[in-house]
Formats: C-alpha cells, structure tokens, sequence
C-alpha cells in the first residue's frame, strides 16, 4: 500500500521590501524530495496592496512589540482584499492552486513504476544546452580562468550547432559524431578566418563528454554516451624554447620593461606560468636555511604547489616587499605581454617565434638535457600527467639525433 503524502497548497503573501505591496506565491508542503519533506514556493508574478487583516490572528511580534496580523479569509479560504483589480489577482492565483493541488492529489495515486516513468519523460524534455551551463558554472565556480573560458567556449559552439534548445531525447550517438565533425571544421573563435585548431577541438570535445557522463549519472541520458563516443586525437605540437647560450644573450639585453625580463628570467629557471608569476606574493616564497622555496597554489589547475628554487631565481626576484605584496609588480597580463616581449627577443638577435610561455618550456628541455629525470621535472611543472612532460623527452631526442650526425668524416673503408 503507498504512503499518501497528503500535500496541501496553499496561497500566501510575502512583504515586499520598502514599499506597501505583498507578492502572491502558492506554497506547497510536504512536497518530499528523496525522501525528506520540503516546502515549495511558486511566485506568481501577482501582488496585491489592499488586503484587509484580521486583527485577531497576529502572525508576528517584532522585538520593538510591533505586530503584524495574517490576512482575512473568505469561507473558501480565499485572501480578502478591498480593491476589484487585487480581488482578480487572489482569483488568478487561487485558480493555480487548485491546479497545484489537483497534480499532488493525482500523484498519489500513481506508483512508484508510474513515477519513475514520468521523472524520465520530463529528464527526457529538459535542455541540454540549459543543463550545460548550469553544470559550468556550478563546477567551475571557484576553478581557474582559463577552465571556465574552455567551458564558455564549448557553451557557444554547442549553440551555434544546435540553436538554444537541445532536448536530452535527441542526444544519440550520431548527434555526438556529428558535434565532433563540427568542431573539426568550425570557425576558430578568436581566428574567424581560420579553423579551430585541432588541438583546442580536441579539450572542447572532452568537456562535452565530462557533461554527458554527469547527464547519464544524473538520469538524464538511459545510456551513458560519454563512454560510447571517441574523443579526438590529439596532434603533436611543435613547443619552441630557448638554447642555454640564447637564454644568456637575454640576460645580457637590456628590455625596456625590467620587471618583464625579470618575471621572464625567473620563469626559465623555475618553470612557472605566467599567471602563476603574476600573481606570486613574497609570502609563499621561504627560506628554511639550506633551501629557497615556493608554496603556491597553481592558478590554470588549483594544485598546492611546494618547490625549491635556486639561489639565483630567488636573486632574480629583486629586494623582498610585504607578504602580501605582488614579487613582479606591474608585470602586464598575458593580453599586453606579447609587445614588449618580441622587442626585447629581437634585440637579443634571436629570431626564434618565443611567447612567455616558452620560457616554461625552456625550463624543462632544459632540465632534461642536463639530466633531471621526466618524474622529478614533472613535479616541478606541476603535471598531473606524465604524458604531458613526455613532449619535452621526444624535443631532447630529437636534438641528440641531430647531433649524432652532426660530426661526419671523409673516411675511405
């Protein structure tokens, strides 16, 4: 036998702030929600100004003895009120009550089979493209800049593939091909006469496929899709870094904006990202009496950060402020950076295409010539996978194969 809830709604009345005006709403309890009863507010876009108030009834006593009194009813139960126009809005919203009411009173009639079957069909009718963006932001809130772009990103492609609705009925295996076709051949964002690159296809693709997985475990998909769609491969990228003897030419050459060098120089000798150089402050930089160190949380992958640097990066880093204080003040944001850096490359004499982020990649090229092993550097980059770090063993080899032929003898055998 199944446990009637007995659900009543109700309609009620809430002040509005600073002004003689209470808003309509229908207020449904117990409503139970796994399992545990819950009250329901509905806002019914009403409100009303001349309620009469029956003065027997006190609905509250503030603390300076004020009171306030619950509304007169009629013998239907219906909110009195003194002006025709607020009579119609207690009419309106007394009509959707009785609408309320009458689908708590069907529901217990149903079974529980009954009402699996409805959750599915109204999971079935919910928007994707809705669901998406409530999932970015709800899991990206406290996440990195750069995590919440690729979400918002995927948000506007998934749009301009589908429109505004998306129904969780019409997502199949086929339409996720054909996403994936898309993205392969769409317009780049921030390059509109260029295609997407594959390699950004390729983070989009997979957050598309993390939000099908949370769809699936949610009970919005019956198949779980994410397990059934490949991802895209991802291609191989050329990383540019700088030689040991290029990296000393820039020591040598003066920049316009010393701050820049600095941060730039830093980078090449811990293997910091520009944001996490940007927003580093002398607190998370110590000195246990042997050994300079950095504790940090890593901005791009919210990862807390312990590691030594050298004596000669923490020199780098100028006379020491407050603790609070930014280590490389004034250092411009990523959108400003790329100017003054490419003159100051240029006055070096070097011709190589080198962003910030190069200096990162100098760091490690670097750290595995001279012999550090792949796990060690992997640490100090602060990879959560290794596969990551392993680009950077491919770059050293193929500068020894280089190398093996670069010494060649006239030798008659």
């Amino acid at each position: 036998m199944k446990l009637l809830s007995n659900t009543k709604a109700t309609v009620r009345i809430r002040k509005a702030e600073d002004r003689k005006e209470w808003y309509l709403y229908i207020e449904s309890y117990p409503v139970y929600v796994d399992g545990k009863a819950t009250r329901v507010r509905q806002y019914l876009n009403r409100s009303v100004t001349t309620i009469e108030w029956d003065k027997k009834r006190t609905a509250r006593t503030d603390t300076d003895g004020s009171k306030t009194y619950k509304p007169k009813r009629d013998d239907n139960g219906l909110i009195i009120c003194k002006s025709e126009k607020d009579r119609a809005s207690i009419f309106y919203a007394d009509g959707v009550r009785a609408l309320r009411q009458k689908e708590f009173d069907n529901a217990e009639l149903y079974t529980d089979d009954d009402n699996r079957k409805i959750d599915a069909k109204q999971k079935a009718d919910a928007n994707f493209i809705l669901y998406f963006e409530q999932l970015g932001d709800q899991r990206n809130k406290n996440r990195s800049d750069s995590i919440r772009q690729s979400w918002s990103c995927v948000l506007d492609y998934l749009k301009k593939f589908s429109g505004e609705t998306l129904l969780f009925a019409n997502l199949n295996e086929s339409w996720c091909e054909d996403f994936k076709d898309f993205l392969l051949t769409t317009k780049s964002r921030k390059a509109k006469e260029s295609i997407l690159a594959q390699n950004s296809a390729v983070t989009y693709y997979s957050i598309f496929k993390a939000a099908l997985k949370k769809a699936f475990i949610d009970g919005y998909l019956t198949t779980d899709l994410s397990a059934k769609t490949k991802g895209i491969k991802e291609v191989e990228t050329r990383r540019e870094y700088l030689t040991i003897e290029e990296l000393n030419k820039l020591a040598e050459t003066p920049c316009n904006n010393p701050t820049l060098k600095r941060a730039a120089l830093f980078s090449a000798l811990t293997g910091l990202r520009l944001s996490d150089v940007r927003k580093l402050q002398w607190k998370e930089i110590s000195f246990d009496g042997s050994q300079y160190k950095l504790n940090f949380t890593q901005k791009k992958t919210l990862g807390v950060e312990y590691m030594p640097i050298s004596e000669q990066a923490h020199g780098i880093c100028g006379v020491p402020g407050e603790p609070n204080q930014l280590v490389f003040n004034g250092l411009p944001d990523s959108a400003w950076i790329s100017s003054p850096l490419k003159y100051w490359i240029s006055a070096a004499g070097i011709t190589k295409k080198i962003t910030f982020h190069c200096f990162r990649h100098t760091f490690a090229t670097l750290q595995l010539s001279n012999g550090t092993d792949i796990y060690t550097v992997s640490k100090m980059l602060g990879h959560k996978d290794l596969k990551v770090t392993q680009i950077y063993a491919k770059i050293i080899d193929e500068t020894k194969q280089k190398a093996a032929g670069a010494i060649k003898l006239n030798v008659k055998l």
